[in-house]
């Protein structure tokens, strides 16, 4: 066994502790399902249809992480790889009559405007993607914006409730303005950091919703779902279809992949105009790949999906997995090309980045 160095070995200390908070609820086997009702409802909360119940513990990890032969990146170290500006606050402030306005904030959060409609999707404000102020994943690229600065943000969108997706100080930040659509099961949530209950609606797979300005529909994913002590899987996960504006965004939040939930979602939804997809957090594989896609899988959901043009997401902020920051957009470019899709149809952004579709 390799013998670690003191600092190492408090970091692993710390990094247990974070693992109390973040993944000792994944040592609970998973409930089975209920005898009615949808087949991803158990007596204790919800599961994956198309994937094998979660085995990996944050004990497992620890030990992949640590004394495992996988290469994990300095993230730190590469943090000037990524490139980034600062958000443009005149664009965002009059986002133009016509078209979708998009602005990566980072991670997966975007800043989606159309139609006079402002939506934000899992934001994350935070420094740390972690229930510890001073311990757990790190921001390694500075923000690009001023929140307090945002413009009025009439929808937020959740996908879960893992740390780097569902975070307290932006939902401080953002109060009780806008409209919170979650999966089912996290309200409470909600209300325990003082928004009001009717500021938030919850939604179980294929539901739909009809708001000022909005049309939305909670769709499946492969994920599962654990914030504190023993709640791993209590709470749903979801990917959004938005319409707005005269579009159609899909939102994937984080998932696996399946050869049968993207398919089914791409038949129901006739008409994807862009897909917000996820490209990293995906290494080492033997470790991720159920309930995370590659670069590779990202490009097969968009085929799947039929989206007229995809972004990537999930890279670039937060050192939840061992790749270099930029290796998931050199696979996405190359992975896209080897599908014969056209240019741009399939791209990533620069942190901070706004750009227009208009058709």
């Amino acid at each position: 066994m390799r013998r670690l160095p003191f600092f190492r070995t408090l970091s692993i200390s710390v990094l247990l502790m974070v693992g109390v908070f973040l993944l000792s609820c994944s040592m609970i086997p998973d409930a089975e399902p209920l005898p009615d009702g949808p087949a991803h409802h158990t007596k204790s909360g919800f599961r994956n249809l198309y994937a094998p119940p979660l085995d990996k513990t944050f004990f497992s990890f620890l030990s992949m992480r640590w004394f495992g032969d996988d290469q994990w990146a300095d993230h730190e170290a590469l943090a000037e790889t990524v490139p980034r500006r600062p958000v443009d606050m005149e664009k965002i402030a009059t986002p133009p009559a016509d078209g979708l306005q998009i602005t990566w904030i980072g991670h997966s959060t975007f800043l989606l405007q159309a139609g006079g409609v402002t939506i934000l999707t899992d934001p994350i404000f935070a420094d740390r993607a972690s229930p510890l102020s001073f311990a757990g994943p790190k921001r390694y690229t500075p923000h690009v914006i001023d929140y307090a600065k945002l413009p009025k943000v009439d929808y937020v969108v959740i996908s879960h409730d893992h740390y780097d997706h569902l975070d307290e100080t932006a939902v401080k930040i953002l109060g009780n303005g806008p409209r919170y659509l979650v999966p089912l099961r996290l309200k409470q949530w909600f209300i325990d950091q003082g928004v009001e209950a009717d500021r938030v609606t919850e939604f179980d797979w294929w539901d739909k919703g009809s708001y000022p300005g909005l049309a939305v529909q909670a769709m499946p994913s492969q994920h599962w779902s654990g914030r504190g002590l023993w709640n791993r899987n209590a709470t749903l996960w979801a990917t959004w279809r938005l319409t707005f504006g005269g579009k159609t965004v899909w939102f994937a939040g984080d998932t696996g992949y399946n050869a049968i939930q993207f398919k089914k979602i791409g038949k129901a939804v006739k008409t994807i105009d862009l897909g917000l997809i996820p490209i990293g957090g995906y290494a080492p594989r033997h470790f991720m790949k159920t309930n995370h896609v590659n670069p590779e899988e990202a490009v097969q959901i968009h085929l799947d999906i039929g989206a007229k043009r995809s972004l990537g997401m999930h890279w670039g902020a937060y050192p939840l997995t061992a790749e270099p920051p930029m290796e998931p957009t050199e696979r996405l470019d190359a992975a896209a090309k080897e599908a014969g899709l056209p240019d741009g149809a399939f791209r990533w952004m620069t942190l901070g980045e706004t750009t227009v579709y208009e058709n």
